[in-house]
């Protein structure tokens, strides 16, 4: 097991297009295991590659409940969203994003198209809080942020809290009910 260092805003590397895995190997399944134990030591429920300094299209995701952590673990290779439909406002918080949470609006239901570490296809179809996991770990792979979904003031109005924190704090999971994506 090894933890990976989670980069957070305004890091470069948040903001740059993930490229697509062309070989799944040991090498990705490492990075796939690593993910997952950074993720559940930060209390998370999603990672992207991007969040640990790695531009290619793999995250990892887990909503399952506390006690069952790793049940519902998906390791997802190039995934990409080919349906979404309806639309539901969740308070979403992020592990690159300190101390933050708004609302955003995202799809209710979507379907991810990706790929497994023994290179098979699969689909996932995800209501609710997984929709709004995959939706929020595809869009880093894009270099998108959830408050790049905010309003300019509102991002603006984070930027100038980071700039009056100087040395940010690691985030206190404990004090929050929302989920760091």
């Amino acid at each position: 097991m090894a933890l990976l260092r989670i980069h957070r805003f305004p890091d470069g590397i948040l903001a740059k297009e993930a490229e697509k895995v062309k070989e799944i190997d040991g090498k990705t399944a490492a990075l796939l295991n690593n993910m997952a134990d950074t993720m559940y030591s930060a209390n998370g429920i999603g990672l992207a590659a991007n969040q640990v300094g790695v531009l290619e299209r793999v995250i990892v995701v887990d909503v399952g409940r506390e006690n069952d952590r790793g049940k519902e673990l998906f390791k997802i290779i190039n995934p990409e969203i080919i349906e979404a439909e309806g639309s539901q406002i969740t308070e979403e918080g992020c592990l690159s994003v300190v101390d933050y949470t708004a609302e955003v609006t995202r799809a209710s239901r979507v379907l991810v198209k990706g790929w497994t570490l023994d290179h098979k296809e699969i689909e996932i179809e995800a209501e609710n809080l997984a929709a709004v996991c995959l939706q929020h770990e595809i869009d880093h792979l894009d270099g998108t942020l959830f408050i790049d979904h905010l309003s300019r003031l509102k991002r603006e109005m984070y930027r100038k809290r980071l700039k009056k924190l100087g040395d940010i704090p690691d985030p206190d999971p404990s004090k929050s009910n929302v989920p760091n994506i």
